[in-house]
């Protein structure tokens, strides 16, 4: 079968970047178009890269592949559906609000960016978690009017978040949650970015919008799409976080307190997490890890250096998992999660891949 035409809008960033890698010989999706901002339209994409004093401006470990190096850059604004089967969007949420839905009356576009998460009629997919609410791009080109449609990622701190909490909510409930993130400097990209000396020896306590955005996430990823498919009811669960930006590369760590629908021994909450295998549609795709979550005993991990890229960082580490004796039926644990790969381009890739197995791609 041969494979999807696909273009990246957005190429140049750090998250355009892991788009790229993630790719590379995939075999449902071959990158045939690349578009970015217009001072790199008109390039290759390799001197699209070249920063001021001559340096190429890869950032991402894996080598940049020729065959793209060598592509021509055009504008995203002059990007047209017809050229392409599908979309990936690596773009500020400003500029997807113009290009996506352009793109997705014809073609679907799946998004890093936050535009459209909270649209009633877009599902919000997490492939292991939530892989049933695919269905909802139907009533999405019903409503609208298109032959394509939108499909944004999560955020990238509520990803790890939803993914450990997915196997508490099945066999616990879970009431409430309270969670501190300390996210990475790539988060916020490299352009602007966080300036180098603002967060050395710091931490910096408020990344706009960022708890808003998990906290609302989280509810929806967790949430129950209607018999009819036209619908999702969240869950209902309280949330309430803190996120903060931290002197580190990749890998968000967050600080999880969690109150269950009942009672649990440490070992069962664990259990919980080790055997969770995720939605059976999410099985097996090329993307997905061997596992979704890794528990580990070690007290000291998990720690983002050591533990983002586990399973070419599509996999949520856990570790110190005990009781909470505060909130009812309390636990608490740490996590890190990948956010430019599972988090962000590999994620948004995941997410395609769901919907080719689904067969909602056409």
């Amino acid at each position: 079968m041969a494979k999807l035409r696909a273009v990246l809008i957005g190429a140049t960033g750090l998250a355009g970047q892991q788009f790229i890698a993630g790719l590379k010989d995939h075999p449902h999706f071959e990158l045939t178009g690349l578009a970015a901002s217009p001072r790199s339209a008109g390039k290759s994409y390799r001197e699209a890269l070249r920063t001021s004093n001559g340096m190429l401006g890869w950032f991402v470990p894996e080598p940049l592949p020729e065959a793209v190096a060598g592509m021509k850059v055009v504008n995203g604004n002059e990007v047209q559906a017809k050229d392409f089967d599908i979309a990936f969007s690596a773009v500020e949420s400003d500029v997807a609000r113009e290009v996506e839905p352009r793109l997705a009356r014809d073609i679907p576009v799946f998004s890093a960016a936050s535009a459209f998460r909270y649209d009633e009629d877009v599902p919000l997919l997490l492939p292991p978690v939530n892989a049933e609410h695919a269905p909802l791009v139907r009533e999405q080109q019903r409503r609208r009017g298109w032959k394509g449609f939108i499909v944004p990622i999560a955020n990238c701190t509520t990803t790890g978040l939803a993914i450990t909490l997915a196997p508490l909510v099945e066999r616990f409930g879970v009431k409430a949650v309270m969670m501190t993130s300390m996210q990475a400097i790539s988060g916020a990209g490299r352009s602007p970015g966080v300036i180098g000396l603002d967060i050395l020896d710091n931490v910096i306590p408020y990344i706009p919008k960022e708890e808003q955005k998990v906290e609302v996430e989280t509810k929806k990823i967790l949430g129950t799409l209607g018999a009819e498919g036209a619908s999702l009811t969240p869950y209902e669960v309280k949330v309430s976080c803190t996120c903060t930006r931290v002197a580190v590369l990749e890998g968000h760590t967050e600080a999880v307190f969690v109150s269950l629908g009942r009672k649990a021994t440490v070992e069962e909450v664990v259990s919980a997490m080790r055997e969770w295998q995720g939605a059976q549609a999410a099985r097996g795709l090329p993307g997905a890890p061997p596992r979704w979550i890794e528990v580990l005993d070690d007290p000291f991990r998990p720690q983002p250096r050591l533990d983002r890229d586990t399973h070419d960082g599509m996999v949520t580490t856990v570790g110190r998992v005990r009781e909470d004796g505060v909130l009812e039926n309390g636990f608490k644990y740490v996590l890190v999660s990948h956010n430019t790969k599972m988090g962000a381009a590999r994620g948004t890739i995941l997410v395609a891949e769901l919907m080719h197995a689904q067969g909602l791609l056409g």
